[in-house]
């Protein structure tokens, strides 16, 4: 009841991140390939009169890609966003959004100076009443339509070059999904014909800094959404995990008694539609998916294929893991060996560091453990547990980058799969981000998470450091206080001693040799308090 109160309490709010903005929508737009809306604040285009950007032509990487795709210019997503677009706004200093509206990840406030760390937690530490507000955040994004951002229903050569828009709303948690569809489906080559061998989310570099982003886009929608500045998504730590913990009714939904592949009807998430599930439909028909609802949320997790993926990976997996140094190697594709990328994804064996196409490990294990929408790539968002289980990889990849601290430079620049050069900007996303600007640690953008918080050591020595320095230049003043403090108690404690010494003479002998008895007690006690 306490939970069904706050999602009604939270259903009047209402805004929305994602991938086409509203105001570039119009034919206009798309013929001109601009998109570089007004913000609010003054008026100006990317809020020019205000110093907050400006709109500028975008600079695609010229950067060659891996021979993965051999094809050039079939796919939307090729050269993102230029098929679209090839001006939008440029925003300044700390701003950033399609009209550079927003404060950019870890600042807040007016002018967006104020910097801000939040902490993302573990689902099973959260109070009941926080947990009951996430799931209550979930609902209402699954039940408010996005006010800034829509989807495309055809590709820009269906919609006649830009002429013709083909666009439609959706609910912010279902945009989200959507992104996290188009990212990853098939080319559509015209006929019946399809290239299945891309992903600008997956399989390749991009992986860790395309998913970290849409984290962080997800959980500022939500903030934005529902006004609470100090949400955060939690993360499920699955390590050595015998089973789904969180597939509970009291958490992410329970089994159905009836039907194992469905969740419990005493599940807030029993009743909800997914969409972008049906993969083969779009590619016969080459079309995208519109966001129409195609059946309810389906798991059965545990009732997967054993011998591809036999447990739950382990403590000591994710250890394993993190003692492989190379970010990425070799083709930076699902083949590649002895990459950390790689075997997180769970393309490669944890403990040999070598790619193997039977096996599905590390981030993969729990998507096909979970033998339901979670399992198919292109759907998988749709089930609300994906955020905590990619919460949980996102730190693993924390991790990683305080253990190393690697240059920026040490994310491959070329030859990476389409879409996914250190310098490439991330499909779907307007505004513009590229890959490389996520390869870097997570509290300088703003988060951390609740089990990494140990001090770092350099930033302790940093701190000791200071008071060294301002110690050194006033040592004199040091020394002195600490001799003259030194002469205080030796003087002090002469003192004391010739009091006591003056007290016991004064005591009559046999009253020292009675001072168990009753009077001599209370003696005793008069001296101590004394």
């Amino acid at each position: 009841m306490c939970l069904l109160f706050l999602y009604c309490f939270l259903w009047s709010f209402h805004t929305s991140t994602g991938q086409f903005p509203r105001a570039c929508i119009s034919s206009k737009n798309l013929m001109e390939k601009e998109c570089c809306p007004a913000w609010s604040g003054d008026g100006s285009p990317c809020g020019q009169l205000s110093g907050r950007g400006s709109c500028q032509d975008v600079i695609i990487s010229s950067a060659p890609h891996g021979p993965q795709f051999p094809f050039v210019g079939v796919d939307d997503r090729e050269s993102w966003p230029s098929v679209f677009y090839n001006r939008t706004c440029h925003c300044s200093g700390n701003f950033m959004g399609f009209d550079c509206g927003n404060c950019r990840f870890g600042l807040g406030g007016p002018s967006c100076t104020e910097r801000r760390m939040l902490v993302r937690r573990n689902i099973f530490d959260l109070s009941i009443p926080e947990k009951d507000k996430f799931l209550a955040y979930l609902t209402l994004g699954k039940h408010t339509v996005s006010a800034d951002y829509v989807i495309p229903t055809g590709s820009y050569g269906q919609m006649n070059n830009g002429s013709t828009p083909m666009f439609r709303d959706i609910n912010i948690y279902d945009l989200f999904v959507w992104i996290h569809y188009y990212v990853s489906r098939d080319t559509l080559l015209g006929g019946t014909e399809v290239w299945r061998d891309i992903d600008f989310a997956h399989e390749a570099p991009g992986f860790l800094p395309w998913h970290r982003l849409f984290l962080l886009l997800w959980e500022k929608e939500i903030q934005r959404l529902t006004g609470d500045e100090h949400f955060t998504v939690p993360y499920w730590d699955w390590r050595d995990a015998e089973g789904c913990d969180v597939c509970t009714d009291e958490y992410m939904g329970g089994r159905h008694p009836t039907n194992p592949k469905l969740l419990s009807p005493g599940s807030f998430f029993s009743s909800w539609q997914i969409i972008c599930s049906r993969i083969e439909e779009y590619n016969s028909l080459q079309m995208l998916c519109n966001g129409s609802s195609e059946g309810p949320l389906l798991r059965n997790p545990g009732n997967h294929d054993k011998a591809r993926t036999p447990r739950l990976p382990s403590s000591a997996d994710v250890e394993l893991c993190l003692n492989f140094k190379n970010y990425d190697s070799g083709s930076m594709d699902k083949a590649a060996n002895f990459s950390f990328r790689n075997i997180l994804e769970g393309f490669a064996n944890p403990l040999t560091g070598l790619a193997d196409a039977s096996k599905s490990s590390m981030h993969n294990a729990l998507h096909i453990f979970m033998n339901g929408t979670m399992s198919q790539v292109q759907g998988s968002a749709n089930d609300p547990i994906f955020l905590l289980h990619h919460a949980f990889i996102d730190s693993i990849f924390e991790q990683w980058l305080r253990r190393y601290r690697p240059l920026r430079e040490v994310y491959p620049e070329a030859n990476a799969p389409i879409g996914h050069n250190r310098e490439s900007y991330m499909v779907p996303f307007i505004p513009l981000y590229r890959n490389g600007d996520f390869f870097i640690s997570s509290r300088e953008l703003g988060y951390d998470y609740s089990y990494l918080q140990d001090p770092d050591p350099e930033s302790f020595e940093d701190y000791i450091k200071s008071y060294l320095e301002q110690a050194s230049q006033i040592w004199q003043w040091l020394l002195g206080a600490a001799v003259a403090g030194a002469v205080l108690t030796a003087g002090l404690a002469g003192i004391a001693r010739l009091l006591c010494r003056a007290r016991r003479k004064r005591l009559p002998e046999e009253k020292q040799r009675l001072l168990l008895e009753k009077q001599g007690y209370h003696s005793l006690l008069s001296q101590s308090h004394l």
